[in-house]
């Protein structure tokens, strides 16, 4: 099944140009889906757009964008007024900068996307660009338009093709000192750093993402398959709470706990679901990758 893309414009670098397509790297899950359900009837209610002055139902076919200036005043904006404006990182992605991978905060990284040719024309221009920024171990930085709003990208060469990732813009991402005042931490002791240091040693391991599954969803399912077949849900049962859980000398607490860390890490191996082996990896942030 062919995917369509999300974006079809062109990659531009200085004077060198290409057609691309943009596809999106991750696919969203939606999880469990509920409806709305009257309990009385047992069946589905819908919700009717109605006008605010006069309570009369409306087509959603008949509705304009309005923009809010005072109090039940809107400056009415049409479709095809938005459709003229003119930008362009609407059709072109124009790669402004180039700078280094760890330049680039990880608290910035937002969606990522797959960036290809577009048709056999410029393969070989987009090669060029995609080969030269590996060979100076470089991330491009451009602009490009999706969903109406105009995204700052990253892109970096991954494998065939280029990995495009939007990132926030600047006045996205909160400040920690504007959202809590940190109390005074003291210096942490070197005898607790080293038992901290042996039990993240015994908790080394792969990234294996086929072993993080959803494990609330799967508990929704089972309630779900349960009450199907007319069984009584099965209430969850309280964590225990042993001695070794209520200790309040934290360097006793971090002693116990290497002794605990192979259990607990044991136990968290032998819960994990058997998934399938995804088709493709996620995208990496290594610049290395050929």
């Amino acid at each position: 099944m062919a995917v369509r893309p999300t974006w079809q414009g062109h990659l531009r670098l200085s004077l060198v140009t290409c057609p691309v397509a943009l596809y999106k790297a991750v696919e969203a899950r939606t999880g469990v889906s509920f409806n709305l359900i009257n309990p009385r009837t047992k069946s589905r209610v819908k919700q009717v757009l109605t006008d605010a002055s006069t309570g009369e139902p409306i087509e959603r076919k008949e509705l304009v964008k309005g923009f809010a200036i005072a109090k039940d005043e809107y400056v009415l904006i049409e479709p095809e007024e938005i459709d003229a404006l003119k930008v362009e990182s609407t059709k072109i992605i124009d790669i402004e900068r180039f700078v280094e991978l760890q330049a680039i905060d990880r608290i910035y990284w937002d969606e990522p996307y797959y960036l290809m040719p577009d048709g056999k024309t410029g393969i070989e221009a987009f090669a060029v660009i995609r080969d030269a920024m590996r060979e100076k171990d470089r991330v491009g930085l451009g602009r490009v338009v999706l969903s109406q709003r105009e995204r700052i990208v990253a892109l970096e060469p991954r494998n065939d093709i280029i990995l495009l990732t939007t990132l926030r813009a600047h006045d996205e991402v909160r400040d920690p000192d504007d959202l809590v005042t940190m109390p005074n931490v003291p210096k942490t002791a070197r005898a607790m750093l080293d038992i901290a240091d042996k039990i993240i040693e015994q908790q080394e391991g792969d990234f294996a993402p086929a072993e993080f599954v959803d494990r609330y969803e799967d508990a929704v399912r089972a309630l779900i398959e349960r009450k199907r077949k007319g069984q009584k849900p099965v209430r969850a049962e309280k964590p225990s709470h042993d001695e070794d859980s209520n200790v309040v000398d934290l360097m006793e607490a971090l002693r116990r706990s290497i002794g605990a860390a192979p259990a607990s890490a044991a136990r968290r191996r032998e819960n994990v679901r058997t998934a399938p082996a995804p088709k493709k990896g996620p995208p990496k942030r290594s610049r290395k990758a050929a």
